[in-house]
């Protein structure tokens, strides 16, 4: 571990960002040129004294898992990302297995969506970033961990996964999810992320393997979708979505025709977030 190198680039990198670029208001007191500490340790889920201490040389050895929490508050490029690890002494990630870094892009797109119900999703299904909107609509993906962030493995093997559609819906959901990996374990091979949730689903899941063997292929990825909140029942919702190339990356944003009772619903649920209705 480089200290001296990381803090410096740590630096660097946050007196590069301006509040605009990561969805956050200048305000009118503000001296510095780029971001405050305490505003990227917020965009990394970490405490302010423990990303102070990496930029005064005097911080622990950071976990990966901090690291990659670093790349994406700083909105890093995978290039810089990889540098970040180098610095403080790990290898870098493995690209091919596992997209889990999103784009800077994507990110600055995402950050002005703060009202909306968006999520970034990698081409396995793992919520990437997902804003408190989306999060309320369709549950906080940041819990899972495992095989169990791919909402396309939930799918087949948890049943509480399909609560947030209708039963009626629940085939075509399966048809499309199975066909989406199958087209990505075709194109990424046996050594991709999508072949180990295809090897896990096909022990796990007769439904699945069942599917699998028809060689189902991919449709429109994102079609109209009826979502069965808890609390307000069915709201019917267009989805539209960016797909990044480079990073085998979709941002997704569901919306609602205005004037609707779905608008409605939506707007409500932007108001009370994750909140008890009476």
């Amino acid at each position: 571990m480089d200290r001296a190198r990381l803090a410096d680039f740590l630096r660097t990198r946050r007196e590069a960002l301006q509040p605009e670029d990561v969805g956050l208001p200048r305000g009118r007191r503000r001296r510095t040129g780029g971001l405050r500490r305490e505003e990227v340790a917020v965009l990394a889920d970490m405490s302010i004294d423990y990303y102070s201490r990496l930029e005064q040389q005097r911080g622990p050895h950071p976990s990966g898992q901090m690291l990659a929490a670093l790349a994406r508050g700083l909105r890093l490029s995978l290039e810089e990302r990889d540098h970040l690890f180098r610095l403080a002494g790990h290898a870098t990630p493995h690209r091919s297995l596992r997209a889990d870094h999103v784009n800077p892009g994507m990110m600055r797109i995402l950050d002005g969506l703060h009202d909306a119900a968006a999520r970034v999703v990698n081409n396995v299904g793992e919520t990437l970033r997902q804003t408190r909107l989306a999060a309320a609509l369709l549950g906080d993906d940041s819990v899972h961990t495992g095989l169990a962030r791919s909402m396309h493995y939930r799918w087949f093997t948890d049943p509480a996964t399909r609560l947030i559609y209708p039963p009626e819906d629940h085939a075509t959901h399966s048809r499309l999810i199975a066909a989406n990996l199958h087209d990505v374990h075709t194109r990424d091979g046996r050594d991709s992320r999508a072949a180990a949730i295809v090897d896990a689903l096909l022990a796990a899941s007769p439904e699945f393997a069942g599917l699998w063997r028809e060689h189902p292929v991919a449709g429109p990825y994102c079609a109209p979708k009826r979502i069965q909140h808890p609390r307000l029942g069915v709201l019917d919702l267009h989805c539209q979505t960016l797909v990044d190339p480079d990073q085998s990356q979709l941002l997704v944003v569901y919306t609602a025709a205005a004037g609707s009772e779905s608008h409605e619903k939506l707007q409500l649920l932007g108001v009370i977030g994750d909140q008890r209705l009476p």
